[in-house]
């Protein structure tokens, strides 16, 4: 049986780590090289970084801050921000990440998907898809970190990209984001039933037994959180001990 990924992850902007709530009112939460050593060395099982600020002020993630974290951690991360060609992402790697995640730039250009899994591989392409539940009950895909709302459903969107290449989804209910009263576990579900990849869980990480309801329920391969971590609400160890007692499977 597949282990459960628990996966902190490091909102970027201007080199500092910032959290906000639904994608806003955003604080500072430190520097992202010193969390990422803690969580490496307290047992996460991957990091993600995201510059929240690149598609948005058209800058491109900084490839210094990516070879700092590299140096300082063992365990595997994925960068994603402003990523739009096959160049980007070469710099990346080359300065140390193991995946990047592709979000607005995807959707505008959806053969990037599919240009990057044939470069790099499917396991090296990560889809970020930002969800809002709307009136009507459907859940839409929103692009440049949560402020253009499209008219494209979340599920056809992240069909479309497993089959274009992409070999994880990261998947961010921004009716949670930041809420921590639970996952969106409807949608989660959805798309990880459906799907033949890994869905990462995003937004609304608040409890330990929001992580268990996320895996059991929701279905997750991985759940992804913030601010729980980064303002030391809960630890990885034991959140993981937590798990292990109610018999999901986790690396300790």
């Amino acid at each position: 049986m597949l282990t459960k990924r628990i996966i902190p992850c490091l909102d970027i902007k201007d080199g500092r780590t910032v959290k906000g709530t639904n994608f806003v009112n955003l604080r500072d939460a430190g520097d992202p090289v010193d969390l990422g050593a803690l969580y490496a060395a307290q047992g996460a099982d991957e990091l993600v970084f995201l510059d929240i600020t690149a598609t948005n002020e058209k800058r491109k993630t900084l490839s210094e801050l990516v070879n700092r974290i590299s140096h300082h951690i063992n365990i595997p991360f994925t960068v994603g921000g402003g990523i739009s060609s096959i160049e980007d992402v070469s710099v990346l790697l080359q300065n140390g990440a193991d995946k990047i995640s592709v979000n607005t730039a995807a959707f505008k250009r959806p053969e990037l998907i599919n240009e990057l899994a044939r470069e790099f591989g499917s396991q090296c392409v990560v889809l970020a898809i930002d969800t809002r539940k709307e009136e009507d009950g459907e859940w839409y895909v929103y692009l440049n970190g949560g402020r253009v709302k499209t008219e494209t459903k979340c599920f056809d969107w992240a069909k479309r990209g497993v089959e274009l290449g992409a070999g994880e989804i990261l998947l961010t209910s921004m009716n949670h984001d930041g809420t921590k009263q639970g996952f969106a576990l409807d949608i989660t579900s959805k798309l990880a039933t459906a799907l033949s990849v890994p869905v990462i869980a995003s937004g609304g990480g608040g409890t330990m037994q929001h992580f268990v309801d996320v895996f059991e329920k929701g279905k997750a391969d991985a759940a992804l959180a913030a601010s729980i971590f980064h303002f030391k609400e809960i630890s990885i160890p034991e959140l993981k001990g937590y798990l292990q007692e109610r018999k999901i499977n986790v690396r300790l």
